[in-house]
C-alpha cells in the first residue's frame, strides 16, 4: 500500500511506539489536545510542542493541511501509521486523526528524543 500524498517522510518503525508512548505519558501527566480541529487551532496559536498525524486517516484531506500548516508555523510534526493506535495512546475507544502535545509533562525527554529525531528525517526526504 503506498503512503497518502500528505505524508511528507517516513517514520521509523522503532521511533513510532516511542511516539505512541509520549503521546500516552502526555496524555497523563501533562496537557494534550485531540482530533484535526483542536490540533490545527493549536498550531495557529503556536503552542504546540509536537503534532501527531496518522497516516490512515479516510478521506486523506481530513489531515492534509496540517503538514502544510505546521511548515509554515515552524511546528514539529511527525506522522505514524495508525489512527486506531493513536486513538489508544489518547485513552479512546475510537480512532483520531491526529493530536498535539501541549505540554509533554513527564513526557519532557521522550518528546525531545522524538523531536530530535525529526530533523534527520526531513533531511533525508529532502536528498
Amino acid at each position: 500500500m503506498s503512503r497518502p500524498y500528505y505524508v511528507k517522510f517516513e517514520t521509523p518503525k522503532d521511533l513510532v511506539n516511542v511516539i505512541y508512548e509520549a503521546v500516552r505519558v502526555a496524555k497523563q501527566s501533562g496537557k494534550v489536545r485531540r482530533g484535526t480541529n483542536e490540533t490545527t487551532k493549536s498550531i495557529e496559536r503556536g503552542n504546540t510542542k509536537l503534532v501527531v498525524i496518522a497516516e490512515n486517516v479516510e478521506p486523506p484531506e481530513v489531515v492534509a493541511h496540517l503538514p502544510i500548516l505546521c511548515e509554515e508555523r515552524n511546528a514539529p510534526y511527525i506522522f505514524v501509521p495508525s489512527k486506531e493506535q493513536l486513538g489508544a495512546s489518547l485513552g479512546m475507544d475510537v480512532g483520531s486523526a491526529a493530536a498535539t502535545i501541549l505540554d509533554p509533562g513527564e513526557a519532557q525527554t521522550i518528546v525531545e528524543q522524538v523531536l530530535n529525531s525529526i530533523q534527520p528525517l526531513r533531511d533525508k526526504r529532502k536528498e
